[in-house]
């Protein structure tokens, strides 16, 4: 056993052949036991976490995981079922072993942190099934753990159909879920806290009366992040990396059993991805702690990306914006010029200018603001729109022209109506009219079916599609925000221009007739949403009730005005806009303060406090100043708040700002009720606040 127990710990130097050698020799001797052979096992740089590989008599891979001892991943299954050639991978030859360990640091262009560490041991299993070579590759890291399948350059086979992908992830018990329906063309949804026993996603998607529910997965399908807690207290969060030339992974449940099967996307005519040597699938991911903060600190999804495919990033800037977009979900306003409510016309769009402008803000979104609005909703024509065609009551050329002579840009907007095609053909043609006009940014939309095949919004081809349309766009020196796109996965990395995506249910969905955002919802987003990456959520609306230009709505936003401003750090995004009108912030200037001075770009950030569906408490220290900002909120529980300030620098008096609830504030009876005040706090105090139902506090930390 000791000599076992050595050679599972065991991590050589990947260029040393001999050592190479000696560990195949050993393990063939003396890791394998007669009946459940143990192919390999691997820890994690500090030893927490413990992946194990073994060989069952059906001559099946399985991997578990352990965290500090107790099981995370019971044994579960690999392999595919392929439809060309039509074949089962589940049975597995190990040909070969090897492993590594790496330990480097790297330093992104925007976001979280200033710099990140990348550690890990890694181990390859060189297999062959039914004569096809796959390699199995697993990277362990301190908070997590990453799986992949490769397909190397071979002899007989080079070109696959999948039909299915077989990884399962064997949950250890009938954990609490955060989940959403499992489905192909949205993910919309509210979240639903269930235990797994009880999910059914059929059933929670029959409630949502505020999305079209058109192409459900299953009864006891959900998607990816799936965030989970169980009941010996940790935390486990399922997703995937580095999405590319492949669907999107759902997770299919059987209650039975609490296993987990990968579930993916499939194309217009039932196939789910087409493969050709030499590939890799995306990483699916296991992210765990004890602790829900070190779910939210993760780095994992992003270290299991590849660098930026392009060398020059100076053009690519973090910003935040104003947008002439709330107007038109609250009856203000319309997209289409026909109606008498077009609300992108040049007068309108200068007082967005002029406001943005006068309050230090980097650009304005615009949308309705070029022809086919009144002909492609429920139509879904090839070409309805061609992006190059302003309405003529919208004066581009001066609009460009008035922004800029007053420091900032317009942001265009793509609406596809669900025509990627149509979009593929003309995006040379619309990115070089954006950079005639001075724009370098543009929000994508993907409303409705994909046209023409009909695929889906997660299937292979669209996914391609997402990625051409960053690649193409940073040729141009343009910056991407995608609506009604796949859940992020970490891609940012990769393509650092697409630097934001909504992918969830977003603000917009204040206005829904039912569900809506509930306050809840907010306190989820972190650990499932924004685990792959930066989410457009839209935050910043002060006027709560939604009858302001529409006396028949009902609708109300469900949040404290002090929560509206907590989210621009508790959700992260390089793009962040201050949603509400112009009317609507000038009526709380002091409040609205907070969204001026709040940074978008940073060099550290600290997860304070946090459970999912409960609270959430973040601190981020503004890029290359001394200034921190912190954003707390809650569900629809009111609570008292002390957070450490720690991380403060020693020796030194800050002033804390605080724009929090009032002490009658309620997310129902009085969501615009706020009180701002200052304190003296330092790296040894405790920062105190209450927050009350549905509401937040927003925190500015100056050093004095």
């Amino acid at each position: 056993m000791g000599r076992k127990k050595e050679l599972a710990n065991f991590v050589y130097p990947k260029d040393n052949k001999m050592m190479k050698f000696l560990f195949c020799l050993l393990t063939a001797f003396v890791v394998f036991p007669s009946v459940a052979q143990q192919v390999a096992v691997l820890n994690s740089p500090n030893k927490g976490i413990q992946l194990s590989t073994t060989k069952n008599a059906e001559g099946q891979l399985l991997y578990q995981v352990q965290l500090k001892g107790k099981e995370i991943i019971s044994p579960s299954s690999l392999g595919f079922v392929l439809k060309k050639p039509a074949m089962e991978l589940k049975k597995f030859t190990v040909l070969g072993i090897d492993s590594s360990a790496v330990s480097t640091n790297w330093k992104p262009i925007w976001g979280e942190v200033k710099e990140i560490a990348n550690q890990y041991n890694e181990l390859v299993l060189h297999t062959s099934s039914n004569g096809i070579l796959i390699d199995l590759i697993f990277r362990v890291f301190d908070d997590g753990v990453g799986l992949r399948y490769y397909f190397p350059v071979q002899a007989n086979f080079q070109h696959f159909i999948v039909d299915q992908e077989l990884t399962q992830f064997n949950m250890s018990g009938d954990h609490t879920a955060f989940w959403i329906p499992g489905d192909y063309d949205t993910n919309e949804y509210t979240y639903n806290k269930t235990k797994l026993s009880e999910i059914d996603a059929t059933t929670a998607a029959a409630k949502e009366k505020d999305i079209a529910v058109t192409a459900l997965m299953g009864k006891n399908v959900v998607q990816t992040p799936l965030m989970m807690k169980s009941a010996n207290g940790f935390y486990l969060n399922i997703h995937e990396a580095a999405l590319m030339n492949y669907p999107a992974m759902h997770l299919r449940l059987d209650q039975t059993t609490q296993t987990f099967q990968s579930m993916l996307v499939p194309d217009a005519v039932g196939n789910k991805a087409y493969l050709q040597t030499p590939f890799s699938t995306p990483w699916r991911t296991m992210v765990m702690s004890e602790k829900a903060e070190k779910i939210l600190e993760s780095k994992l999804i992003l270290n299991l990306n590849e660098p930026a495919k392009f060398g020059d990033s100076t053009w690519i800037k973090p910003q935040k914006f104003m947008g002439m977009w709330w107007e038109m979900h609250i009856g203000k306003a319309n997209w289409p010029l026909a109606g008498g409510k077009h609300g992108a016309n040049t007068a309108n769009v200068k007082k967005y200018i002029d406001f943005a402008a006068q309050h230090g803000f980097d650009g304005v979104l615009v949308e309705g603001w070029n022809q086919g609005w009144e002909d492609w909703f429920g139509n879904w024509k090839e070409e309805v729109f061609d992006f190059v065609s302003p309405y003529p009551d919208y004066a581009i050329d001066s609009l460009t022209q008035y922004a800029q002579s007053k420091g900032l840009r317009l942001i265009m907007h793509h609406e596809t109506s669900g025509s990627a095609t149509n979009y593929e053909r003309r995006m040379d043609e619309a990115y070089q009219y954006m950079v005639s006009k001075g724009i370098n940014t543009v929000k994508t939309g993907y409303v409705g079916k994909i046209i023409p095949r009909g695929e889906h919004h997660d299937s292979q081809w669209m996914v391609n599609h997402y990625n051409r349309v960053a690649e193409k766009a940073a040729k141009y020196h343009l910056m991407v925000d995608s609506h009604e796109s796949v859940h992020p996965t970490g891609l940012h990395r990769t393509y650092p221009n697409w630097m934001a995506a909504e992918a969830a249910r977003g603000s917009e969905f204040n206005n829904a007739p039912t569900l809506g955002i509930i306050p809840d919802h907010t306190t989820i987003l972190p650990f499932t949403r924004l685990m792959g990456g930066p989410m457009d959520y839209t935050p910043g609306l002060f006027h709560m009730s939604l009858n302001q230009f529409d006396s028949t709505r009902t609708q109300k936003v469900r949040s404290t005005l002090a929560k509206q401003l907590a989210l621009y750090v508790t959700i992260h995004s390089p793009l962040q806009m201050a949603a509400d009108l112009p009317e609507n912030y000038e009526a709380h200037l002091d409040a609205f303060q907070f969204i001026k001075d709040v940074a978008v770009d940073w060099d550290d950030t600290k997860v304070l406090s946090a459970e999912p569906g409960d609270y959430v408490s973040i601190a981020c220290k503004a890029k290359n100043k001394d200034t921190w900002f912190i954003g707390s909120i809650t569900d629809e529980n009111a609570r008292n708040v002390s957070l450490p300030l720690d991380f403060l620098d020693a020796g030194t008096a800050y002033e804390a700002l605080l724009y929090r609830d009032a002490d009658d504030a309620d997310f129902e009876k009085n969501p615009e009720a706020y009180v701002i005040e200052k304190k003296l706090v330092s790296k040894s105090s405790n920062l105190t606040f209450r927050l009350q139902r549905g509401g937040g506090c927003a925190v500015v930390l100056k050093k004095l």
